[in-house]
C-alpha cells in the first residue's frame, strides 16, 4: 500500500523538485500540490494523505497556522515542516502546533523519504542534530514545570527518553540499554502517557526543557 503525500509549498519550483524525488518511490504517491497554506487545509481534509510535506512561509496562511489546523481536525494526516536554517525561529512553533517532524528543504533526498516513510508509520522525525540545535536555542530553560512530569517516570523511563530526545529509533533505543523493541515501545508508550506528550517530538521537547538533556 502506498504512502499518499501532499506538497504544499508556495514555489512551484519546490514542489516540482520534490515531486521529481517523490515519484521514483514505488511506495510514494503524490496525490495533490497546494501553492498556500489555505488550499493545503482545505485539500488535506478532502483527500487525506498520510503525510503533508508543509512549508512555513506560504501566503494566505503560514505553515504553522495550517499545520495547527490540520492537526486539530479529524484528518489522521501526519505534518512534516519543511525548512531552511534562516527559518530556526518558526519550527519550535510547528512542532507545538502539531507536526510530527521537520526537515531542511534542501536535504539529500534520501533523507526526505526516509523522513516520509518514518513519519506514514506513525513515528516522528527527529534530525539528531539538528533537533538539538533547535530546541536549545528556542526552549527557555528558565522556566520548566516539565520536570516536574520528567521526574514522575521512572529512571528506565528517563534513560530512554534522552534516547527519544538524541533522535534515536526504537530498535536503536533497544541495542543500546540492550533491550527487546516489545520493551522499549511499552516505555514509549508510557513516557508519552505520562508526559501527556502527542509523539515523540514533543516527548523531546519536554526533555529539553525539563533540563534533563545537558
Amino acid at each position: 500500500m502506498s504512502i499518499r503525500v501532499l506538497i504544499a509549498d508556495d514555489e512551484a519550483m519546490i514542489r516540482t523538485g520534490l515531486r521529481l524525488v517523490l515519484d521514483r518511490e514505488p511506495d510514494i504517491n503524490v496525490v495533490d500540490e497546494a501553492e498556500d497554506g489555505r488550499s493545503t487545509v482545505e485539500r488535506t481534509a478532502e483527500l487525506e494523505p498520510d503525510v503533508v510535506l508543509m512549508d512555513v512561509r506560504m501566503p494566505k496562511m503560514d505553515g504553522i497556522e495550517a499545520t495547527r489546523r490540520i492537526v486539530g481536525s479529524q484528518v489522521r494526516s501526519r505534518v512534516i515542516v519543511l525548512t531552511t536554517f534562516d527559518e530556526d525561529e518558526y519550527v519550535y512553533d510547528a512542532l507545538a502546533a502539531g507536526a510530527s517532524g521537520f526537515l531542511l528543504k534542501y536535504a539529500p533526498a534520501d533523507d526526505l523519504v526516509t523522513a516520509i516513510r518514518v513519519v506514514a508509520a506513525g513515528d516522528a522525525m527527529l534530525a539528531p542534530t539538528a533537533t538539538r540545535r533547535l530546541l536549545e536555542r528556542f526552549i527557555d530553560r528558565s522556566e520548566a514545570p516539565e520536570a516536574v512530569k520528567v521526574a514522575a517516570l521512572t529512571a528506565r523511563e528517563q534513560q530512554v527518553l534522552k534516547l527519544i530526545a538524541e533522535g534515536m529509533s526504537n530498535t536503536e533505543i533497544a541495542d543500546e540499554l540492550v533491550l527487546s523493541r516489545a520493551t522499549v515501545k511499552t516505555h514509549v508508550a508510557n513516557i508519552l502517557e505520562k508526559l501527556q506528550a502527542r509523539d515523540r517530538v514533543q516527548a523531546a521537547a519536554i526533555a529539553y526543557k525539563s533540563r534533563l538533556m545537558s
